[in-house]
This record gives C-alpha cells, structure tokens and sequence, in this order.
C-alpha cells in the first residue's frame, strides 16, 4: 500500500507473509528484511532505494516507511525487494501511485470515498441490512465488485471512513484478541481486487466503532478489545501515520490543489461517554482537536475546504442512536456549535463528506452547509436511510433539506472531482451505475 502521499512524500507498507494465500482462514507472517525501491518512471531508472526494514512478529511482519523528495502531480513506481536476509532478495511486482498536485497547482482532482467493507455478509450472503445479497462465487473469490468499478475510474487517491474491518463480525466469533483482529485485516487485503485497486491508488484510512472495538463504541467498560488495543492495531496495519513519529496523530489535514484541502478526523480516541448527557462538557472530538480543527480550517486559503468525517453530522440519522453529531442523546451540542461556528466565521466552500451510515445521500443543514454520505461498499451491507421529517429520524420537524437519497438501497462509493473553481459529487452503486451528482 501507498498512505497519506503529499505532493512530495508517501508512507509505503507491505506484510512479508509464508503463503501467497489464506492458510486455515489466515494469512501467516514471515521474518525477514524489506526495503523500497521508487521512481518516477516504470523502468526504475534513478530509483530511490530506502534503509533495509526488519519484518518482525512484533509488528505483524509489517515493514512501513516514509519517503520524501517525490515530484508534485507525478504517478511514481514502487517495488518491494526483500527476503530472509539483504544477501539473498528477490524483488516483487511494480505498483504505483499518484503524488498531489500540490498548493500552488490547478490540476484536476479525483478521490473516491467508501465505509463498510463487512467481510462476513458479503462472504456468507448473511446480509447486514436490507438489500439482497448478491455478491456471486467469483465475487468471493476475487473481493468486493466496487474496487475494480473505482480502478477503472483511475481516481488520485482513496478515503477509507472507517469500519474497514468488522471485529464484531460474526457475533459468535467476534475478535477480542491481537491475532483474531489480524486476522480481519489479512483475510480481507489478500482478496485479489483489494491487491489490484490498492497497488494503483493511495489511500487516506480513518477508523470507526467496527474496526475500533466493536458497534458504537467509546472508550469506557472492560470489554475487549479494549480501546488501546483498538487504536493499536489500527496504526500498525494502516499506513495512517509515520513510523517515526513518537506520538502519531490520526487527524490530519492534507493540501491537495490551490483548489482543494481536505480534513481527516478522528471520531473514537477522544470521545466522552455516549452515555454522558449532552450539553457543552460532552465533545466527540476533544478540546485539542476541536480547536485544530477551526485553527486549520481559519487558516486554509483553498478554493473548496472538505471535511471527511467517519460519522454524520447532518443526516438525518437513526433516532435510536447516541452515537454522532446529528443524534440528541449523542453529540449534537458539539456539531450545532460548529456549524454555528462555520457561520459566525464566515467560513465558505465548506463540504463534510461522511461514512459510517450505511445509505447514500446528500442532505443540507438549516445553516446551509452540505453533507453527502458515501454509503456503504456493498449491498450485503446495505440499507435506505432516514428521510426528514421522519418521527423515527435525528430530524422529525423536517428542518433538513435532502436533495436526494438512494431509491433501492445498494453498495456503491462517492467520487468527489475537484476541477478548476467547482467541485463535483457523483454516487455510484457496486455495479457502476451513476445512481445521482451534484456540482457546486
């Protein structure tokens, strides 16, 4: 995999493993040493060859650097040479990604957005939702439909919102423990599309409830996993944060265009209690990052600002639910004095894309400022949301305006096209059907 790539630098990771494929429903790691080679061309000539890396049980056999000195705007190639030691390597196949632009570009943009890649439906047909399975034999062999509908859209880059993994997935067998959590993550990048579509495309990863703990979790009780383990296991097999960073943060912002910033935030680590009643004590965020967040987004000159936040903020969303910003009972106080805060800041261009909800839609809030769930990647996962007005719904006066939401609940992703001074919104299901877009 290729994270968090800048217009000059890139976190590059693989897994050394004993088998090209799942042994006994896992994939075993190997000991041994790694290094990277990278270019800016495909016959690697000028190459950058980074430091040898150790692939040690400890970190899962997983080898990560970060690289700098990249051209802005360039598709680089990448390489792994490795083996049991730096005397006798082999060097694996070629896979690539595309640096950022950069500040001072107005190059076109292209990212595409999912959540909820739920192994077990989409593999047993045990839907987890209220669209049928239909997820075929060669499906099961190769991964999920969707990867290789984006792969042929050739995006820049990719988001990941969260729940990426479902560690309470199947409830009998729910992974508690350090090697059952591995074991999510390896049964799922082994699958022959998450191989193909992430050797071509970097990828942002946020994390949510599922690949946290389990569903919507904070960060109180005894149960397992606990939230350090959650938080744990997230940074060691996501390339999120430099492995040379002393205390890695999972909220960041990234500069992609003069046009285009975007924001990643973290939704699990710093939460009070759901169950804490709301007011102006109770944040989902945390003070620091709260105050990072308005910092940053006060000082970005970009054309279009996008917020990719794990969980909604406008919805409408599940009544039920204590969970995110849009709920009542949850963290609404903090959301309505954001977007409050948006507005006494005059704070324009300002989008949030969202995952967690397992529906498509683009809502409005009453302040006017726009959120388009992405929805989840495939139909084993899906469902039709809340609609407002709805007295089941985070809004029964119907104060949010929805300029559409899905008909037929199906997987699919957002794509997000950044192009001169507009940015353009475009809902596809897992097939590829463009289900609905919007250009602002």
């Amino acid at each position: 995999m290729a994270g968090e790539v800048t217009a000059t630098s890139v976190i590059l990771q693989s897994r050394l493993t004993a088998s090209e494929g799942l042994r006994d429903g896992d994939m075993p790691g190997a000991a041994g040493v790694a290094c990277f080679e990278v270019s800016d061309n495909t016959d690697y000539t000028g190459a950058k060859r980074t430091a040898w890396l150790m692939a040690e049980a400890e970190r899962d056999f997983i080898v990560r650097i970060a690289v700098g000195g990249l051209r802005p705007g360039t598709r680089h190639s990448y390489r792994l040479v490795f083996g049991t030691n730096e005397r006798e390597t082999r060097t694996g196949p070629t896979h690539s990604f595309q640096t950022l632009p950069g500040a001072e570009s107005d190059a076109a943009v292209s990212f595409v957005v999912i959540t909820g890649m739920n192994y077990d439906p989409f593999m047993t047909g045990r839907v987890n939702g209220t669209a049928p399975a239909s997820a075929t034999a060669e499906d099961k062999r190769l991964g999920y439909p969707a990867l290789e509908v984006m792969r042929r859209l050739r995006p820049d880059f990719f988001v990941g919102t969260g729940d990426s993994v479902y560690y309470d997935r199947p409830i009998n067998t729910a992974a508690q423990t350090l090697p059952a959590m591995r074991r999510k993550w390896h049964e799922q990048f082994v699958l022959p599309r998450c191989v193909s579509f992430f050797g071509e495309v970097a990828s942002f990863w946020e994390k949510d409830d599922h690949d946290t703990r389990y569903d919507d979790c904070d960060n109180t009780g005894n149960k397992a996993p606990s939230p350090e383990l959650g938080g744990r296991v997230f940074l060691e097999q996501m390339p999120v944060a430099d492995p040379a960073a002393a205390q890695p943060l999972t909220y960041r912002t990234h500069r992609v265009s003069r046009q285009l910033q975007v924001w990643f935030t973290e939704g699990r680590d710093y939460r009070s209690p759901n169950q804490q009643p709301d007011g102006p004590d109770k944040s989902l965020w945390g003070r620091e990052q709260r105050d990072w967040l308005q910092r940053t987004l006060l000082a970005s000159d970009a054309t279009w600002r996008v917020l990719v936040s794990p969980t909604a903020m406008v919805g409408p969303d599940d009544a039920r639910k204590r969970d995110n910003h849009t709920n009542p009972e949850g963290f609404r106080h903090e959301g309505e004095a954001f977007f409050a805060w948006l507005k006494q800041n005059s704070i324009t261009n300002f989008v949030i894309v969202c995952g967690d909800r397992h529906w498509q839609y683009h809502s409005i809030h009453p302040s006017g400022y726009a959120e388009f769930s992405c929805g989840t990647l495939c139909d084993e996962n899906a469902r039709l949301g809340q609609k407002p007005g709805s007295k089941s719904s985070t809004d029964p006066a119907g104060a949010i305006r929805q300029p559409w939401t899905q008909a037929r609940a199906s997987g699919g992703f957002l794509r997000v096209v950044s192009k001169l001074a507009t940015l353009t919104f475009e809902f596809y299901d897992d097939t590829g059907n463009l289900l609905y877009h919007q250009t602002q």
